[in-house]
């Protein structure tokens, strides 16, 4: 049996990749912040919250990441825990360059002061490329971060790949587009919409407050690409990844589809507001993924329409039980 050791476990990532390990016949341990309660609505979602193995511990700590490895000794890590929201960025900059970035040197010096022979994923991102250099993003193509989410991101990034150069080290960076499910968090734009259309369809709510609907993104579902991340722990050698569908949409786009769902015309609830817009917007993003489809063998299963399509249903589902 296989041990990972995942940080950000009660995530929407870490909670799909831990379910994706379990059937694989993992131990999975989860390291967890000391809170006075633990939040395991994700996992329990997804029936698996019992099945977990958690250790206390913090990613800014580098003696308890230390600890939580020493003491789970597991073949592979998966580093998914960070300030993951690009808007928050702007506002806690400091706090996000200390947890996205400095989080990632963290993890690997705890593997190379433990065992350097783990394996580690580090959750890389889309974000990375910013102000585009090409059409279409590959793993060649230059990155332009556009904020300080995407510039802690890059640092994470280059650490990763300088601790495999320097020291050998499996670890490698999946640079994943926009991935959705029912467990995103309601501040990201794909779940503020499915939220909001299951609100509006119920009377609950009167229009849905957005910032730059022409922004183009390439999303696909989290359950398929946790798939590829452990893919890429699996080669005979280390390597960088683009994890993508390899097509891009409006938020507008996205909008449509959901509101279709419920029967409902968007442009009669959608409500431009200039408080959304980012600082320093990026405006597209497209993915390249044939260099993880030639050498993973990975491909995404799940369209954007099946996509927006079970958020929504989850939405109603959970606005229906609220009191």
């Amino acid at each position: 049996m296989k041990t990972a050791f995942l940080t950000g476990i009660t995530g929407q990532d870490g909670a799909y990749l831990a379910k994706f390990l379990l059937e694989k016949g993992y131990r999975v341990v989860g390291l967890v912040p000391r809170r006075s309660t633990l939040d395991r609505w994700r996992l329990e979602y997804l029936n698996i919250a019992d099945e977990v193995e958690y250790m206390d511990g913090d990613i800014l700590d580098l003696s308890s990441l230390t600890r939580g490895i020493k003491k789970s000794k597991p073949d592979e890590v998966y580093h998914l825990a960070a300030q993951s929201f690009v808007g928050s960025s702007w506002e806690q900059p400091i706090l996000t360059a200390q947890s996205t970035g400095m989080g990632v040197l963290y993890a690997l010096e705890a593997i190379r002061e433990t065992d350097p022979n783990i394996k580690m994923y580090q959750a890389s991102s889309s974000e990375l490329y910013g102000l585009i250099q090409e059409s279409r993003q590959s793993e060649e193509t230059p990155f332009y971060p556009r904020s300080p989410y995407a510039v802690s991101k890059l640092f994470g990034y280059w650490m990763t790949k300088n601790y495999r150069e320097s020291f050998q080290m499996y670890s490698c960076n999946g640079i994943l587009f926009n991935h959705e499910s029912p467990l995103r968090g309601l501040e990201f734009v794909t779940r503020k919409v499915t939220h909001a259309v299951a609100r509006i369809a119920t009377n609950l709510q009167k229009e849905l407050r957005l910032g730059n609907i022409q922004a183009k993104r390439d999303w696909g579902f989290a359950g398929d690409y946790v798939e590829a991340m452990w893919l890429m722990l699996q080669q005979s050698k280390p390597d960088d990844f683009v994890i993508a569908t390899g097509k891009t949409s409006t938020v507008e786009e996205m909008c449509k589809i959901a509101f279709d769902y419920v029967g409902l015309n968007y442009q009669d609830y959608v409500v431009i507001d200039p408080e959304f817009y980012r600082p320093a917007e990026v405006d597209i993003l497209l993915g390249n993924p044939e260099k993880a489809k030639q050498e993973l063998g990975w491909t995404p299963k799940t369209k954007l329409e099946q996509l927006i399509h079970m958020m929504v249903e989850a939405d109603l589902q959970r606005v229906a039980k609220t009191p």
